[in-house]
């Protein structure tokens, strides 16, 4: 499979220019027909807590742009944005969309950052997700869930995604972070692992992006370095399954333990 992470710089607030700025990165690649496009956390907006102003409902102009730019390219689209519910809760999420145009897959973040004053505005997610992206079985997180390797390992449990994508708006104090967790999730879950962040300044963060593809031993195959840019990896599904065919350590992962530790 053919992946174009987009690390783009992002204006603040600014949806039109931002939509005009990946339309023109993802062009200049070309993606071939089925391939996979990952935009950033909030791709459209940068990390910006003024909901009354990033919010937008469902099929909004965020998901308009995101199904246009996938039946553009032929080429499977996932993205992040924030939405207001129909109960007035507001999420921030990760959407995909099919090389047809139709939603494949909502998911919302599990782990608002709490440190950043997110989870003042925004409403957790209840429950990982995966979808299917042809033969393969995808699971999307957002940024600081990175963090809560328990959330990589329930859907591990309950559906052995062989490609998990991490969008993000992370920053540059603790980008080191962001490459050694990626490497972690992808080691302990033998899956892949695309982890695409935004490049550029916002009114308080500086974001270097490092987005970066990490496969099952935790290689990394991709590097965007530290500039807006788009990259090209290709993933080899048939790599994986016979590495968890001769070591299925995922097996031990959902089967029950002999006996649980008793409380203290």
């Amino acid at each position: 499979m053919q992946v174009v992470s987009c690390q783009c710089n992002v204006t603040w607030e600014n949806k039109t220019e931002n939509f005009l700025r990946v339309a023109q990165l993802v062009a200049d690649l070309n993606p071939q027909p089925g391939a996979l496009v990952v935009l950033p956390e909030m791709f459209a907006t940068g990390f910006s807590l003024n909901v009354d102003i990033v919010a937008e409902g469902e099929a909004g102009p965020t998901e308009t742009f995101l199904s246009e730019l996938a039946r553009r390219h032929r080429a499977f689209v996932v993205g992040g944005l924030v939405r207001r519910a129909s109960d007035a809760r507001v999420f921030n999420e990760s959407v995909a969309f099919h090389p047809e145009g139709q939603l494949l897959c909502r998911y919302q973040k599990m782990h608002p950052f709490t440190p950043g004053g997110e989870a003042n505005h925004v409403s957790p997610g209840v429950e990982p997700v995966s979808f299917s992206l042809g033969d393969w079985r995808v699971a999307p997180f957002i940024c600081y869930d990175l963090r809560f390797p328990e959330r990589f390992r329930a859907i591990a449990a309950a559906a052995q995604p062989e490609l998990y994508i991490v969008i993000a708006c992370w920053p540059e104090a603790r980008i080191h972070h962001w490459v050694r967790l990626l490497q972690a999730r992808a080691i302990e879950n033998q899956a892949y692992v695309v982890g695409v962040n935004r490049f550029g300044c916002d009114p308080r963060q500086y974001h270097p992006g490092r987005s970066i593809v990490v496969d099952f031993h935790g290689n990394i195959l991709s590097d965007a370095g530290t500039k807006e840019t788009a990259t090209v990896t290709f993933l080899e599904l048939a790599a994986l399954r016979d590495y968890r065919r001769d070591l299925p350590f995922l097996d031990d992962l959902i089967r029950p333990c002999a006996s649980a530790p008793k409380a203290r």
